[in-house]
């Protein structure tokens, strides 16, 4: 398989895989459903609709979603839709989970029910799959969304998630960095004392066949004229396919960077869980809604492979 190198292709691809079931939870909502609509009509998903039944099949009439082939599990409330939504892809009748108009707390707390959930023996942790026009390739970018201030083994683990979603992607031997202000380590900043630790465990093969670099600036991540002008000998420098953030804030400001400042389009997985989840924001455009949908699907046909 060749690497997906923009989202056009990403759902190309999802349109030849054997579509994943996406179980969406209080799929009461008109914005979901546009979104669900149209990964569904364009054949790249099908679809489990959990929730109230009047209040889905009002939501799908005004998202011009016809669902007369569409099931739909009939929930009550915010909890009852998550504990439903949740055992559809637990007993294998879905592929994905897919958060609606769902409270978060509450659609966590079911996803991480120990007995009835999907709890993984890694970390949850946000992967995006950004489309920039600027760049030649797919860029995934980590963590934006799910863990604050990550140690530096729950960063090892964020990054062996990313590594999976870029293996979806097509990418055999991800080029991996941790992106820090300097691209040498420095004792004043410990991300980049970070990154040299995690130089070494990639060299001793801890996270699998990928290339790895750090620490590294962001514009050595990227820029192969900026690795000309710094003469950086490096087989992942100006040519990244994965960004390991060192927290939440550095990764959140250049994932909201790339969307409102380069025209930045993306899809997004929220990966540890045994079964890929979306978990989308108000604020994400229709388009990457659909993307989040469609690279969640491909992951789980990649995962179940």
């Amino acid at each position: 398989m060749e690497s997906i190198r923009t989202l056009e292709q990403l759902k190309k691809h999802a349109k030849d895989l054997p579509s994943s079931i996406i179980s969406v939870v209080r799929a009461d909502e008109v914005e979901t459903l546009t979104a669900v609509k149209e990964a569904v009509d364009g054949g790249m998903v099908e679809c489990i609709l959990v929730g109230p039944e009047e209040g889905i099949r009002k939501a799908a009439k005004e998202a011009n979603f016809d669902i007369t082939n569409v099931r739909i599990v009939h929930a009550a409330d915010d909890k009852e839709s998550a504990v439903k939504g949740v055992a559809l892809v637990k007993n294998g009748e879905a592929q994905v989970l897919m958060k609606g108009l769902v409270a978060t707390s509450t659609f966590l707390k079911a996803l991480l029910d120990k007995e009835h959930g999907l709890r993984g023996e890694g970390l949850l942790s946000h992967v995006a799959a950004f489309d920039v026009p600027a760049y030649d390739k797919l860029l995934v970018v980590t963590d934006a969304a799910m863990n604050i201030n990550p140690t530096l083994e729950q960063k090892k683990e964020i990054l062996k998630n990313a590594i999976v979603v870029a293996n979806a992607l097509g990418i055999e031997v991800p080029k991996c960095t941790y992106v820090c202000a300097k691209e040498v380590p420095y004792e004043k900043m410990p991300c980049t004392m970070e990154a040299a630790e995690m130089q070494k465990m990639a060299d001793a093969g801890e996270f699998g066949n990928i290339l790895f670099h750090g620490p590294l600036a962001l514009d050595l991540a990227v820029s192969p004229v900026a690795v000309k002008i710094k003469k950086i000998d490096s087989k992942v420098a100006g040519h990244a396919d994965v960004l390991l953030m060192p927290d939440i804030e550095a990764a959140n400001v250049l994932y909201k960077g790339l969307i409102f400042l380069a025209n930045a389009e993306l899809g997004a997985v929220i990966m540890g869980a045994k079964n890929p989840v979306v978990l989308t924001s108000r604020a994400d455009s229709a388009e990457s809604k659909l993307c989040s949908l469609v690279l969640s699907a491909v992951v789980a046909a990649y995962q179940g492979r």
